[in-house]
């Protein structure tokens, strides 16, 4: 079924591997961004732009004007920023996520026709201490003002009255998201796949670990965790806020290193600091959006992911 969909966040590292996956279906795209609407209409395949923020109601009223669909993926996302910025988080990324939903639901209740809103949260949301995998039912404890802030969006779109307008709300825990899509990767090098490539690109001098790199993450390629989350605009539960996770490959700081080198040629100078109080493991158990969903992880094969995120550096990078 072909959507009309607002995307926020259209031109970051899911936005834009999202924006190209759901045009190829079809689907006709609003972006609402920062970006003058010129370049943002250049840059992705969207047939409309609407010049705003989170924080003003009023470009959001106009975002979701005629849309069916919205993909939430807009924030502030740097964990250790988090520390320093907690209230411009919490006002971002809860405050903007209210803000969001005030104006779907305004814009349903107006049309008379339910809304989808997919919602990006993160598995950093979870209790460490907890059994892993995580389920969706584990408990949760946030360690850092980013997480925190999610978790309080989170909570915003579950105290929506929804069956009124027969509007949904999927909100989709992703874990570490990488690689690259329609030649663009993460350039976020506080994260440890970017930042191990720009030290094999010959950008950064050496990769720092904490520890001795035995860490396990979890990690989903960009192309999957867009299909999760088309997968989730097309479910249909009027009135219902489903959570899922989104993971799939468990990999440790001394894998990433090794699968970096060999698929990069190139040797990856490290820094082994002093292990700092950090979980050990954290992983997703991904069974439930398997199930009611049909998604399942392609492209997520570290080697893959790594190759992927290799080729879409700045010239040079990859020869």
């Amino acid at each position: 079924m072909t959507m009309r969909i607002l995307i926020t966040g259209a031109h970051g590292f899911i936005g834009n591997a999202l924006v190209h996956l759901l045009a190829q279906g079809g689907h006709e795209i609003t972006a609402l961004t920062s970006r003058g609407p010129e370049t943002a209409l250049r840059d992705l395949p969207v047939s409309k732009v609407v010049h705003g923020s989170l924080l003003d109601e009023a470009s959001l009223r106009a975002a979701v004007r005629d849309v069916t669909g919205v993909v939430h993926l807009a924030a502030l996302t740097r964990v250790r920023e988090s520390f320093d910025r907690e209230g411009e988080y919490v006002a971002v990324n809860a405050g903007g996520t209210a803000a969001l939903l005030r104006a779907a639901e305004r814009e349903a209740h107006a049309a008379g026709n339910g809304m989808h809103l997919v919602f990006a949260s993160t598995g950093a949301v979870y209790d460490s201490s907890a059994p892993q995998p995580f389920t969706e039912s584990s408990p949760l404890k946030p360690t850092n003002p980013y997480a925190q802030s999610k978790l309080q969006a989170e909570d915003v779109l579950r105290s929506a009255s929804l069956e009124s307008c027969g509007s949904q709300v999927t909100v989709l825990r992703l874990f570490n998201v990488a690689g690259a899509a329609s030649g663009r990767g993460d350039g976020d090098v506080s994260r440890i796949i970017p930042k191990a490539l720009a030290v094999a690109a010959g950008d950064a001098p050496a990769l720092q670990v904490n520890g001795d790199g035995s860490a396990v993450r979890d990690f989903v390629h960009v192309l999957d965790a867009a299909r999760a989350i088309a997968a989730a605009l097309q479910a249909g539960d009027p009135g219902a806020v489903r959570t899922y996770n989104v993971g799939a490959t468990a990999a440790s700081v001394a894998d990433i290193i090794d699968v970096c080198s060999k698929v990069t040629g190139r040797y990856i100078e490290v820094e082994y600091l002093p292990p700092k109080p950090e979980p050990q493991v954290l992983l997703a158990d991904c069974a439930s959006i398997h199930r009611d969903l049909g998604w399942a992880p392609v492209h997520s094969d570290l080697p893959v992911i790594i190759a992927d995120a290799w080729a879409a550096m700045s010239p040079g990078a990859g020869s």
